[in-house]
């Protein structure tokens, strides 16, 4: 059935992947974005686009909305550190707002863009939605704390809700691909490598208890992401809060990242290896299995040469 959406943070690389997805379902979406680190461009066609903060939801949705689905925050864990009042007002009080826009027009259905970062350094890998939450960073802290609220949204007021916590999204749909500035995900960083725009990659550590020695995190195609969130869109379970992680389901290292790249582009990329990142964990991969069978999501971009390559297409293609 046709709905029409309001996507927030929608000229975003993730969010701006997930309006392309859903207008090409068929459905009616309106993008609402700042701009402060989306692009005009970003925005798909198709999509009506208002230029304003998360907090100019009430300005926009009615009753004729079926649904939200909400990416707008600030996401850079470094940034958080130094400057955790920004996190607390852009990703807390804003999704406060949005959720009284919501409450006040009738919008009763939302998904919410949330992080593994919730569950902090965990105790056991795979990471399932039961583990202890217990951020390292206000970014983290800020998205559980959104999480939180939602919950007590679906309990006290009917909403029905789904909060998606993925960690590292890679790759390119279309003309949409990863244009972070500063950019600081590894993917985009070698592939710059590879283009000649960056002498060498950083490999934060060679010593850490995994095969090779370098950190293994948990690759997810932008794609494969946006069909959970339609999915979540479809199957957002009546006044309750349903929570799932999205993942691969298994990890690759720093090392393996780098070696594939090398083979994609055909281009050597120098490494050196510098001291270990305070607080970054040696593995870190998701458990999908509750979006799997909750969801009935099932990820098919999983190859890490695949990842690569369509975000090497994008890297060079960009301004074509």
């Amino acid at each position: 059935m046709r709905k029409k959406l309001l996507v927030t943070g929608g000229a975003g690389y993730v969010g701006g992947v997930v309006a392309a997805h859903l207008i090409e379902a068929g459905h009616r979406v309106t993008v609402l974005d700042d701009l402060s680190t989306g692009l005009r461009d970003g925005v798909p066609r198709g999509a009506d686009f208002v230029e304003g903060r998360v907090q100019d939801a009430a300005k926009i949705l009615d009753g004729s909305y079926d649904a939200v689905l909400h990416f707008a925050a600030s996401s850079q864990v470094g940034e958080s550190v130094a400057d955790p009042e920004k996190y607390w007002r852009n990703n807390v009080a804003g999704t406060l707002e949005l959720l009284a826009a919501m409450r006040e027009s009738g919008v009763r259905t939302l998904v919410f863009s949330s992080t593994a970062a919730t569950y902090g350094e965990p105790a056991a890998i795979p990471i399932t939605e039961s583990a202890a939450t217990a951020p390292t960073n206000p970014y983290g802290a800020s998205k559980l704390a959104v999480d939180h609220m939602i919950g007590g949204e679906c309990a006290a007021h009917g909403l029905s809700a789904v909060s998606l916590r993925y960690f590292n999204v890679a790759g390119a749909y279309g003309k949409h691909g990863e244009r972070h500035d500063p950019e600081s995900h590894l993917i985009p960083l070698v592939l710059q490598v590879a283009q000649g725009r960056r002498a060498a990659i950083s490999v934060y550590g060679d010593d850490y208890p995994t095969p090779d020695g370098t950190c293994v995190r948990d690759y997810i195609h932008v794609a494969d992401l946006a069909e959970a969130h339609l999915l979540a869109l479809d199957k957002a379970p009546r006044g309750e809060h349903l929570i799932c992680n999205l993942g691969n389901g298994s990890g690759f290292s720093v090392r393996e990242v780098i070696e594939t790249a090398r083979r994609v582009t055909g281009h050597p990329v120098p490494a050196t290896t510098v001291a270990r990142r305070a607080g970054d964990p040696a593995v870190l991969v998701a458990s999908a299995d509750r979006a799997r069978e909750v969801l009935g999501w099932r990820p098919t971009r999983t190859d890490l040469a695949e990842i690569i390559r369509d975000a090497w297409t994008f890297a060079t293609t960009q301004g074509d």
